[in-house]
């Protein structure tokens, strides 16, 4: 295109460009005039000098223009000798960002470059970079910025607000710095956009710095920055600075509002976020379907259900919290009808919907689903990757995880969790080092399983490089990744490295100190595990029925009958948790242990559910241990009509009668294992040689 030269209609046509683009909106893919204006365009095209006017007093009420049909008409005017300025390019790329039309950005940006305005401007330059951010292609508006010679501040910020908004944080952050260096300051709207930043890497450390920046800068009282400070620190796990930034606005807004309610509904602290929820001024559709979300996330779906009937207006992610709510907690029927009541359902409805199927078991249905889907995004692979794995199928998420066309750190951790949900744990640490190998960062649930892994393997030196690679990241704070330390360590029997992770979880959770509890009562420190229940009781969490059998392992390991029995009847009357088969096994086991073996057999028989095989074993192992033959024999039996082919009560009640010399029923025990075709398993070791973590069975070499 050859160059246009300055014309005196320049600026009339800029009015027309004015007048287009600020009625964009959209319409599903068509853009069009909200006001329904038309344009008429000339028919007959007319002499140079008299083509401008024709062109500008064309205007009518009969023709609809759509923004392609805009971009055209500047290339239209090259003929004119008609040339756009700044603002007129500047409303374009509006239209382009509404409409996230990036060919018709990049038509924009070719007639930017072959004009008068260079796309080094700096005012330009920044519009082109908001352009292609807000249109997904972050690597020509680096490329822009590269261009830009003297970038102001809003240069930079548009610049780190695109990589944190697509979740380049390490980019965001180091773009950030290199903005100091440069000598540009950062004003508030800098600080709203770098927190994020901080927040997706859940690096404290640096957003403490950044706060403290702030704090120099007199930024502190901005609703917008301190909104910013305030859902920075709920992601980072920190919920006391949450609340410490939150109390001291002197003005809040609706996000901040929405940022602390979502922080405590996710940190299991649900009545917390309701009595903020009842306090708020005024509140939007993100208000109620965040505590829709933390209800249905923490197992209270009435609640939820009640809420949702409430709402004076709705919107899909309403919908989709009933349906992931329903999903989660046993209630399929009733988030199939939620999908099927949607008044429109969005991809993250159907996403929420494939995950829903898989969760419940009905992998046909979520692999139709996914065939039916209108469109699908990195999500949906990876719900549909998830679901197989939690079916056992891991071979066909592992199929479907190299079929992805592109994947991000989220279908990455869903395969590494697939693993470990399936017992695979060295795959599991296989398929991260292979991550390692890509572009893809870890986030806190990646660590969270790898950490799974390494804990299940007791592959403590491997756990401890990956609590390292936690540090360099910036995750070691987080509260998902604190407990995962907790449980690794505690499994891999360095239980003062456990207790240091602990001490580190800035805002500890329910599980936080239900994997430390656990941790002591399995390595046998009953009385710190009870110390610490105690001051969990004084602390703002409320025990869950995993956390008292967590407790009731530690009165078995240190013997406290009494104290156990006391603290079965606390779960039951205090904090109203009906008692699980766990909870009943720990209870027979404290009585065998104790030698209470009457007792425990009485408890069985008075149980309100039907005893499973781990009850009774745990009933015979006392009867081995107490040398009780004639009670370990009627439970023997009772086991062999439950699980026939199971080896351990046979070889259980062997040992009973090794004990006492009855070499006789030895044999003839034996014998029985023999003609029903029972096999022992063999037993089985590993050792940790240099990462890789290698098995062993009796008989190899």
């Amino acid at each position: 295109m050859s160059m246009v030269p300055r014309s005196p209609f320049r600026k009339n046509l800029t009015n027309m460009i004015l007048f287009i683009c600020p009625v964009f909106h959209s319409d599903n893919t068509q853009f069009r005039f909200s006001t329904e204006t038309e344009i008429a365009v000339l028919k007959t095209e007319k002499t140079h000098n008299n083509g401008s006017q024709n062109l500008l007093s064309g205007i009518s009420k009969n023709v609809r223009c759509h923004l392609k049909e805009a971009v055209h008409n500047l290339y239209f005017t090259g003929c004119h000798a008609i040339q756009p300025d700044s603002s007129a390019y500047a409303h374009l790329l509006k239209g382009c960002v509404k409409s996230k039309a990036l060919p018709e950005g990049k038509l924009v940006h070719t007639h930017i470059i072959y004009s008068a305005c260079k796309c080094h401007d700096i005012f330009l330059g920044n519009k082109l970079m908001n352009m292609y951010a807000k249109c997904g292609n972050l690597i020509d508006a680096r490329r822009v910025f590269d261009q830009i010679s003297g970038r102001n501040i809003v240069s930079w910020t548009v610049m780190i607000t695109a990589y944190a908004r697509h979740g380049e944080s390490e980019e965001a952050l180091a773009l950030f710095y290199q903005m100091q260096q440069t000598g540009v300051e950062p004003d508030q709207f800098t600080f709203a956009s770098v927190l994020p930043a901080c927040a997706g890497l859940a690096a404290l450390e640096k957003g403490k710095e950044i706060h403290k920046e702030i704090m120099r800068r007199g930024y502190q009282c901005d609703v917008f920055v301190s909104s910013a400070l305030v859902d920075m620190y709920v992601k980072c796990g920190s919920l006391e600075d949450a609340r410490d930034v939150f109390d001291k606005m002197p003005e809040r807004d609706i996000v901040s509002w929405n940022a602390i309610i979502a922080g405590y509904a996710q940190h299991g602290f649900v009545d917390s976020a309701w009595e903020l929820f009842e306090k708020m001024p005024e509140r939007n559709v993100v208000s109620w379907s965040t505590m829709l979300a933390g209800y249905g996330q923490n197992g209270r779906l009435d609640e939820a259900m009640e809420l949702f009937h409430k709402m004076p207006e709705r919107n899909a992610v309403s919908w989709t919290a009933m349906i992931g709510g329903c999903a989660q907690n046993g209630r399929f029927d009733e988030a199939v009808k939620f999908f099927q009541e949607m008044p429109e359902r969005d991809i993250a409805s159907w996403n929420a919907m494939i995950a829903g199927y898989a969760q419940n078991g009905f992998v046909e249905e979520a692999v139709e689903l996914f065939k039916k889907m209108p469109e699908r995004n990195v999500v949906s692979w990876t719900a549909m990757i998830a679901g197989y794995a939690q079916n056992g199928l891991i071979d066909n998420a592992l199929d479907l995880f190299q079929k992805m066309p592109k994947r991000n750190v989220v279908s990455w951790t869903a395969m590494i969790a697939g693993y470990v949900h399936n017992v695979q744990f060295d795959k599991a640490l296989e398929v991260f080092q292979q991550m390692q190998l890509t572009d893809v960062k870890p986030n806190a649930d990646t660590f969270a399983n790898v950490l799974a892994a390494c804990a299940n393997l007791a592959a403590l030196v491997c756990g401890k490089q990956i609590h390292e690679y936690t540090f360099r990241s910036g995750f070691q704070s987080d509260v998902f990744v604190g407990n995962s330390l907790v449980d690794m360590y505690s499994k891999c029997g360095s239980i003062g490295d456990a207790r240091k992770a602990f001490e580190n979880i800035l805002t500890r959770n329910v599980v936080s100190w239900t994997a430390m509890i656990s941790g002591y009562a399995i390595h046998g420190h009953g009385k710190e595990a009870l110390m610490l229940f105690e001051q969990m009781q004084h602390s703002d969490t409320t025990p869950n029925h995993v956390t008292f059998i967590g407790v009731l392992s530690a009165c078995c390991h240190a013997g406290m009958v009494d104290v156990g029995l006391q603290y079965f009847d606390l779960m039951r009357l205090k904090y109203h948790i009906t008692p699980i088969m766990e909870h009943y096994c720990c209870i027979v086991d404290l009585l065998g242990r104790g030698g209470l073996l009457d007792e425990a057999h009485d408890f069985i028989s008075k149980m309100p559910i039907k005893p499973d095989t781990a009850i009774w074993l745990s009933l015979l192992f006392a009867c081995r241990n107490h040398s009780n033959i004639e009670l370990g024999e009627r439970v023997a039996e009772r086991l062999f009509e439950l699980e026939p082919k199971n080896a351990a009560p046979y070889v259980l009640l062997s040992n009973t009668y090794a004990i006492t010399g009855r070499w006789d029923d030895i044999e003839r025990v034996r014998k029985k294992m023999k003609d029903k075709s029972v096999k022992k398993n063999p037993g089985c070791s590993w050792i940790e040689v240099n990462n890789q973590v290698h098995f062993f069975i009796v008989g190899d070499n």
